[in-house]
């Protein structure tokens, strides 16, 4: 639970009053995110656009103040919007964005549409060409019309909750510790969960399924699978070492996949596991418990 004494530091917008506890998890966070956009393009925050408005956002609110003589009083008031520029305009929901668009309001949008499943790329508040497709990617997901401008429909439709799995799912590697998670990181999203293991120790899958993909893409996941299992859901397993199925094989829960490694953008071994519902990325946690 976020500190209350942050939570009321900072306001949502200009006209609107400062986000209460209980929505620090929805509207609250996407809202503390634009801010965190815009004091880093200040260079008064070099933190996560996590949406946590934590001792470190509050911080960069009175630099940024006491840079422009703003009253200093931790509060992201109109006065100090203002000082952001661009970046510190256009309340969410103000507008309907397409791309060129930048903004706070924007900042908001890339925010939860990642949040949703939906990563655009970096949250900086400006709606590019990789934003733009996200965006198009939800409304199509969402039954909404894909024209890549969020107009009122597609801003109603990110009120709803982030899906989660529709079935429980086995950890595919058994024992390992739980390393990065399902969220914000630095500026972007982490779309899955990495589980931090032994070189060449055994990968198994999920849930049954059948292998729709096996095979190897340069920079970035490497060596990686991806099993189709009911209800729409897909799992993905990437910087394997080795493959053990192969494309249109029909493998049964705990069965084994492939095994740890580093291919790809890796740190070290370990297993990049994503969850997909009809195309959206969702976290894992929610199948593996």
């Amino acid at each position: 639970m976020l500190k209350r004494s942050w939570i009321l530091a900072v306001l949502v917008c200009g006209l609107l009053p400062a986000i209460p506890v209980a929505s620090a998890s929805a509207v609250g966070r996407a809202e503390v995110a634009a801010l965190q956009v815009a004091l880093r393009s200040a260079g008064v925050y070099s933190g996560p656009v996590d949406g946590v408005a934590g001792p470190g956002t509050a911080a960069g609110v009175r630099k940024i103040q006491r840079r422009t003589g703003v009253g200093v009083d931790g509060i992201a008031g109109p006065r100090t919007r203002r000082a952001f520029g661009r970046l510190g305009r256009h309340p969410y929901g103000s507008r309907a964005m397409g791309i060129g668009d930048v903004g706070w309001d924007v900042a908001a949008l890339q925010f939860k549409l990642a949040a949703r499943g939906f990563p655009g790329g970096p949250v900086d508040g400006a709606l590019g060409a990789r934003s733009v497709a996200a965006l198009r990617r939800f409304q199509v997901w969402a039954g909404r019309g894909a024209d890549g401008v969020a107009g009122a429909s597609t801003l109603l439709a990110l009120r709803a909750a982030p899906a989660r799995s529709p079935v429980a799912l086995l950890w595919p590697v058994r024992g390992a510790p739980l390393g990065a998670r399902f969220g914000p990181r630095d500026n972007r999203f982490h779309a899955g969960i990495d589980l931090p293991a032994a070189q060449g120790r055994p990968v198994t899958t999920a849930g049954f399924g059948r292998v729709v993909f096996a095979g190897y893409q340069a920079g970035g996941w490497g060596n990686f699978v991806v099993i189709e299992h009911r209800f729409g859901l897909r799992s993905l397993y990437a910087h394997l070492s080795s493959f053990a199925v192969r494309r249109g094989q029909s493998v049964s829960a705990g069965q084994l996949l492939g095994r740890v490694g580093a291919t790809g953008h890796a740190y070290g071994p370990h297993l990049h596991f994503e969850l997909f519902l009809r195309g959206a990325n969702i976290d894992p946690m929610s199948a593996l418990g």
